[in-house]
């Protein structure tokens, strides 16, 4: 990791992060404890980081959903109505792994 992102998550709330910095973020704290090389207790902070950071992520999926669902609601009293997203994975990303 270098000292830019490392100063970024040190010092930064996670609310304060960008979505997408969040991400790449959560994706380094899960490869260095997949790497088990940390101690127990750099261990236990990256995953309580992990675990901040996966609130955080899904707080702002949520409230975006939801704003989403505002958008498209119908005329009226009617409910809101949403559809699936067609996302086209065929050969852009192996399979199970997502686009982003």
């Amino acid at each position: 990791m270098n000292a830019r992102k490392a100063a970024v998550s040190a010092a930064a709330p996670a609310s304060d992060v960008p979505f997408e910095q969040a991400i790449e973020r959560l994706e380094e704290v899960v490869e260095e404890l997949e790497g088990g090389s940390l101690t127990l207790e750099d261990s236990l902070a990256r995953y309580e980081e992990g675990v901040r950071l996966s609130r955080r992520l899904t707080q702002t999926l949520d409230e975006a959903e939801k704003r989403i669902e505002k958008l498209v609601a119908g005329e009226g009293d009617a409910p809101p109505k949403t559809t699936p997203l067609d996302m086209d994975l065929q050969g852009s990303e192996p399979e199970g792994q997502l686009p982003f």
